[in-house]
């Protein structure tokens, strides 16, 4: 499943509407860390393993898209 993923920073939420999804995250994003943070909070939700969530684009932008593997 492809979402597009926006980001807040200095907030903590997950919102799902549709295929897109709003996220708030408590790290900054110096050296990957607010992209780990998204990623463990979006397994978490849809109780899956990081492993199986991918960046395919924005790494360093606040909008991204992602894919959650089955």
């Amino acid at each position: 499943m492809i979402y597009k993923v926006h980001v807040e920073f200095s907030k903590e939420f997950l919102e799902i509407k549709n295929n897109e999804i709003k996220i708030g995250i408590k790290s900054k994003p110096i050296k990957g860390e607010a992209n780990k943070e998204i990623m463990k909070k979006i397994a978490k939700h849809f109780k899956t393993s990081t492993s199986l969530i991918q960046i395919k684009s924005g790494h360093k932008s606040s909008e991204k898209i992602i894919e959650i593997q089955q």
